[in-house]
């Protein structure tokens, strides 16, 4: 399943704002995903960027005069309404979002916005007094209960130069909110799917810990390929410097048992795990209360203990159970022995060896094997591709789950 953006008619509304330069890039991050992106300006956001900004980004004309001849708009003003399949106003200033609530039609953005049907995001930007004053308040609950989406704001430093709630989300956020909304309904809608990402920490003292080099890319990666897919998704997290993704939920982690216990509570109500996190193998068996000092030995011996393996715990009676296997030498053959040991459906095992399939790469080449006895190579692609590329099996193995318990059901 491609990405959401791919190929959607994205409707960009623009208002003036200092915050339009996060606009003009948010039109071509949209771009470059594949969206057809058609955007709609007010008089006074042409203050701030100019409409050829957009055009020579989105490759599209851009509505800017509800009354301009030349705009595809003036012809037919529902034309960018009907087609879209999200629109966003971003940024959104306190006047646009009034008169949004009011549904008034003015100008060529509120137009478009009364006439579309399609879901409608709204990314606030304004000064942090403007945002707090009860009236906004109240102008942006009258959004919320008609179901349109408000993204943001953010904390932050002003253009007034003060710091407060008022910012404008950043790019990458507002991306989120486009395919959470774009994906709500896709082939994983109303599942659940618990995902661990990162590698743990198992502390030899309060300085000291025994970890690993995953970075959590693959498991974030996996956690919002599902999201664009409709699916609850939980990321059990281990230490990591990836922000939380739109959408999705995060459950913080440092230890392998800390990791134990929050799968295990989250795969109650699951209907997959995909375990894309490094769990240290080993522990300390005592933690030092204090920091534990060099002195003048050369030698320094730490009593290990085995950690949970927690794929091989995890019991579900539906639960479909993915793993990852990431291997130096003999990739395949040390995945299937994890496959079978770990009563996996499913195991992505790649060489963390090869060039842009390592740890903290955005990259990655992985072998998909089944207990069928089933290997597909899929080549190096981007961590989200692969993420797709495992929910594809995974939404595979829900249907056939699914098949099953209704061929086992007395009513048949």
């Amino acid at each position: 399943m491609p990405d959401p953006l791919d190929k959607s008619f994205v409707t960009l509304g623009v208002s003036g704002s200092i915050a339009c330069h996060k606009a003009v890039d948010l039109a071509s991050k949209l771009a470059q995903a594949g969206a057809r992106v058609d955007v709609v300006m007010t008089r006074s956001a042409a203050n701030f960027v100019t409409p050829l900004a957009f055009r020579s980004l989105t490759h599209r004309p851009v509505v800017s005069n509800l009354f301009d001849p030349q705009s595809e708009l003036s012809m037919d003003h529902v034309a960018i309404a009907e087609r879209a399949h999200v629109m966003v106003v971003a940024p959104a200033t306190a006047n646009i979002i009034a008169r949004m609530a009011w549904g008034l039609a003015e100008d060529a953005l509120t137009t478009t916005v009364l006439a579309t049907r399609a879901p409608i995001i709204v990314c606030p930007a304004m000064d942090g007094h403007m945002y707090e004053n009860a009236a906004t308040q109240e102008n942006i609950e009258k959004l919320r209960s008609r179901g349109i989406t408000i993204a943001g704001p953010a904390e932050g430093y002003l253009a007034s130069g003060s710091r407060g709630l008022g910012r404008m989300l950043e790019t990458r956020q507002i991306l989120g909110y486009v395919r959470l909304v774009l994906g709500r309904y896709g082939d994983l809608a109303g599942r659940k799917i618990v995902v661990t990402a990162g590698g743990t920490q198992e502390a030899i003292d309060p300085v000291r810990y025994i970890s690993n080099r995953s970075s959590g890319k693959m498991g974030y990666a996996v956690a919002e390929a599902a999201r664009d897919r409709g699916a609850a998704a939980v990321i059990v997290a281990a230490p990591s410097h990836i922000p939380p993704p739109v959408g999705v939920s995060v459950l913080p982690v440092v230890t392998a048992l800390e990791m134990r216990d929050a799968v295990g509570s989250e795969c109650r109500d699951a209907d997959a795990l995909i375990m894309a996190a490094a769990v240290a193998d080993w522990r300390p068996g005592r933690e030092a209360g204090q920091k534990l000092k060099k002195g003048a030995s050369r030698r320094w011996n730490v009593e290990l203990t085995r950690t949970p393996d927690i794929l091989a715990e995890v019991q579900g009676e539906h639960l479909v159970k993915v793993g990852f296997a990431a291997e130096t030498e003999d990739v395949e053959s040390n995945a299937r022995a994890k496959l079978k040991d770990k009563g996996l459906h499913l195991i992505a095992a790649n060489d963390v060896t090869a060039e842009g399939s390592g740890f903290g790469t955005d990259t990655n080449k992985v072998f998909l094997l089944d207990r069928e006895g089933g290997v597909e190579g899929l080549g190096l692609m981007s961590k989200y591709e692969v993420g797709h590329r495992v929910l594809d099996r995974v939404a595979g193995l829900l249907r056939q789950c699914c098949h099953d318990r209704c061929a086992d059901s007395p009513l048949g």
